[in-house]
């Protein structure tokens, strides 16, 4: 079965393409999807001062405040209707999934198939709009503490400050829906990928812009270009590495028909946690130092401006922090996504087995032990790819869009899409080879 899929993606080519007029449509749906999000990060958010605001952006352009920009694709930069984005949305996400883990009602609904997920979604969109509705109103608070910032300060800045944030992500979940249902890839990820990718042309544009003014030297720019090249290389490798453990299923009888026994595989992939660590282990770092941008140095006590002051991009003190808690929630978000003990489950009640480990118990340990194997080289990969250009970022000057994260980000994404194009076209090959046998079929028949 493998061979044959292989055969029919070598089969491939332009005419396949442009026979698919389904695959055609979908990308032309996303494409446009992600045009209507371009464009709502350019809509300003009203009652606000623009001057004021690039101003004070401009200050804690490097604090979390940056991070999310980037995420957004510039709407915070310019506090657009989409400048929450759609990070309330992953945020109740990955908190519905903790609970999924610790309440029992959850885990069942979890257990019960297509019913069950579709009410975790609900609770899930019902988080968005309280973590969205929670995140606005600070922010809407946030700005009328600012000088000058808001033009008419008060209740009535606060109310539609909240419905329109809180309406653009709202919207951006419903447009992230309905291109994983009706477009192609992951309707979710494409956003915060163009939201990155958006970004990236002024980035690099910036960067050159140094080496012509003599702020960086050439050997550095082509230092840092071919680094890129070689992170980006190093991505696509882990991505797609995976620990296959061997499955096999014993001879079974159904009525008078004796079956062979069958061989599988369960994919284990070397990074299950994605880039969930490197998003929670920015925001936590970021977090301080974009609170006392906000409230002063000048009102902190000593001891709170060294930590962060320690804390602060390119630090010593910041690099480790950051590597031990991108290796902890590589490890925490991996034990959420992946039960073993399920899997063993699973596997038993269909029959498999893994040679030479007993079935339940022993296979859920085995897979378990295997598991953290691969999850600690995952995180040394995630640190790796997160730390090095966090240190050409700090030592250049180098812009944040350049960063491990977004790199990463965009890699992900973009092969998951690729990966999905290709599925649709092997469709479409198989249907075709399948209406052609019917026809020469039908013929021989006449």
């Amino acid at each position: 079965m493998a061979s044959a899929a292989e055969q029919l993606a070598s089969n491939l080519n332009f005419s396949t393409f442009a026979k698919a007029e389904d695959l055609k449509k979908r990308l032309w749906f996303t494409l446009a999807a992600l045009l209507v999000y371009r464009f709502g990060t350019h809509v300003p958010l009203p009652g606000l001062n623009p001057e004021a605001y690039a101003a004070a952006f401009k200050g804690q352009a490097g604090g979390i405040l940056g991070l999310f920009n980037m995420f957004s694709g510039g709407a915070v930069q310019r506090m657009a209707i989409f400048a929450l984005g759609i990070m309330p949305y992953i945020s109740a996400s990955i908190i519905v999934q903790l609970m999924t883990s610790v309440v029992p009602s959850l885990e069942n609904l979890k257990k019960e198939g297509e019913q069950g997920r579709k009410i975790i979604n609900q609770y899930t969109r019902y988080g968005t709009v309280a973590l969205g509705a929670l995140q606005a109103y600070g922010i809407a608070v946030g700005l009328e503490h600012g000088n000058g910032l808001v033009i008419d300060p008060g209740w009535f800045f606060r109310i539609t400050t909240m419905v329109t944030l809180l309406g653009g992500t709202m919207f951006l979940m419903w447009l992230g829906e309905q291109i994983t249902s009706r477009g192609i890839g992951n309707g979710i990820s494409l956003i915060i990928f163009s939201g990155i990718a958006a970004g990236l042309p002024t980035a690099v544009a910036g960067t050159l812009d140094l080496g012509r003014t003599g702020a960086l030297s050439t050997p550095l720019i082509l230092t840092v270009l071919v680094v890129a090249i070689l992170v980006i290389a190093l991505i696509v490798f882990f991505e797609r590495a995976q620990r296959r453990l061997l499955i096999q299923y014993p001879k079974r009888q159904v009525g008078n028909r004796m079956f062979q026994g069958d061989t599988s595989h369960l994919p284990l992939k070397l990074n299950t946690s994605g880039v969930i660590p490197a998003i929670f282990a920015s925001s936590l770092l970021l977090l301080p130092a974009t609170a006392a941008g906000f409230t002063g140095t000048s009102t902190l006590p000593a001891w709170a401006t060294t930590i962060i002051s320690a804390l602060g991009h390119g630090q010593p003190a910041y690099m480790v922090l950051y590597a031990v808690l991108i290796a902890f929630f590589a490890f925490f978000y991996t034990a959420i996504v992946f039960n073993p003990k399920d899997t063993a489950d699973n596997l038993k009640k269909h029959g498999g087995f893994i040679p030479g480990i007993r079935p339940g118990e022993r296979t859920a340990e085995y897979i378990d032990y295997v598991l953290t194997r691969i999850t600690l080289v995952g995180a040394i990969y995630l640190v790796f790819v997160c730390i090095l250009p966090e240190i050409l970022v700090s030592e250049t000057g180098v812009p944040l869009s350049l960063g491990g994260t977004s790199l990463l980000i965009i890699v992900s994404v973009t092969l998951d899409t690729v990966a999905q194009v290709q599925g649709h076209l092997i469709a479409q090959q198989y249907e075709g080879l399948i209406k052609k046998s019917k026809l020469r079929g039908g013929k021989r028949g006449k």
